[in-house]
This record gives structure tokens, sequence and C-alpha cells, in this order.
């Protein structure tokens, strides 16, 4: 059992690094500034739709993505090997709201005075698909690396998540709404009374959460779990597991 939840870590770091490797080809379908560009001309870019599956996908499965395929985990987790220490969240987690709210407001309202969505165009800005192909491109790409990779390594796990992230709120509100409706989803679920209090958990934990006392509350639920499953597979006791239920 130890060998197969140690495999699947293994498998989930594989897949993050690897994101992070792609990073260069696959910037422009996470860029902040083309949905905007994209706005202006009234076209739904590759970017719009990433980030409404972020949302769609949510409704069901949380945020997976965070933990599982993310380019940005992949540069937080690299960075586990300078700066493993926990992150104090709080108020730092409020930070990406206070980006992401404006920042949702304008590509409406630049939409709106295009006059609307006429076209789709997912390669808009990207030659062959390719997001970075001129030297000077690569500014954007290593600002963005450098303020994620740069928290990280100042601030601790992930702090780059909690702090600047512009995708996790529309999964954050996907999760929200899952919630209200109540419908199955894939969530993690526990069982406080065979827990020995080895707080595994929320040393295992890089998003730097109180897994323990989520545990001992009765509740998983938690706006910055990522559902990556260190938790799960670190558990000597088999407390915490996967479920794809209702009910929180």
């Amino acid at each position: 059992m130890a060998r197969q939840q140690a495999t699947r870590q293994r498998i989930r770091k594989a897949l993050i690094i690897g994101s992070l490797l792609l990073f260069p080809v696959t910037i422009n379908y996470f860029s902040p500034y083309l949905v905007i560009a994209g706005a202006s001309e009234g076209v739904i870019n590759g970017s719009f739709v990433a980030f409404g599956l972020m949302f769609l996908s949510a409704l069901f499965i949380g945020r997976l993505w965070c933990g599982w395929a993310c380019p940005g985990a992949g540069m937080g987790e690299v960075c586990f090997a300078v700066n493993d220490r926990l992150v104090r969240a709080g108020k730092l987690d409020w930070i990406k709201w206070f980006i992401w709210a404006p920042w949702v407001c304008l590509i409406a309202i630049t939409a709106i005075s295009a006059g609307g969505y006429r076209q789709a165009n997912i390669f808009y800005m990207t030659d062959n698909g390719v997001s970075l192909t001129e030297p000077q491109n690569y500014v954007i790409y290593f600002v963005v690396l450098g303020l994620f990779v740069g928290l990280a390594m100042l601030a601790g796990r992930r702090a780059g998540c909690h702090a600047i992230c512009w995708m996790a709120p529309f999964m954050i509100v996907g999760r929200k709404l899952r919630d209200l409706a109540n419908w199955p989803s894939l969530r993690l679920r526990a069982e406080p009374d065979k827990c020995i209090n080895c707080k595994k958990c929320t040393f295992n934990c890089p998003m730097s959460l109180d897994v323990n006392g989520m545990v001992h509350r009765g509740s998983m639920e938690n706006d910055e779990c990522i559902l990556c499953g260190s938790c799960v597979d670190g558990c000597p006791q088999d407390v915490i597991r996967y479920s794809f239920s209702a009910g929180r």
C-alpha cells in the first residue's frame, strides 16, 4: 500500500514538473493579458477557454488542476529544495482576489466595449500553437517565473499559489457553487477516530494547510486544498481518502 501511495505522488510530481518544462509552449493559454487583448477584438482565445474549463472542472473535481497539472505547481514544488517552510497564509490568500476581481471586471468591460465576442481563435497571437517564438517574448515568461519562484524561495511552500495566482479564483468559485448545489464531486474524506495525531498530513501538505485540524473538525473542505493527495498518501493509518460524493 505504501509503495502504491509513493508511486502516486511520484507520478503527480512528474506531471507538474513536465507541465513546468512545457510552460514556454503553453504560457499564452494561461495569459491574463491575452484574454484582455482578445476581448478588445471580440475574440475568444486560448486563455479564455482554459480559464472557462478550470471553472467548469472545479464543479466536479475541485482544484485538481492545481495539484496535478499546473506549471505554477511545478515552479513552486521544485523550490521545496530551497525553502520547504510552511507558509502562514491567512491574509496572503486574499491578495489574489484583489488581483482577480478587477482583472475579470476589465475583461468584461473590454468585451462589452468591443461589441461582445464574435469569433473564436484558440491560437490568437500564438504562432503555430507555440507561445514563445521570439526572444522578446521571454521577458514576460521570466517575469512570471521569477514571481512564483521568488515568492516560494522567500515565503515558503507554493507562496505564489496563495498570493498571486490569477487562475485559482476561477476554481475556488466553482467549488463554492458545487458546495451550494451539493452534487457529487471529487473530495477528501476522513475518519477522525483512526487518527493518531502524528500530523504527517499537515507536514506533508504542499499548501501548508492544517490538515490535522481539518480531520478533527470533521470537514476536509478548504478553499486552498488542491487535492494533491499528499495527506492521503502520507497517512500511516489511512485516515484520509479520496471520495467522489456529495456533502462536505
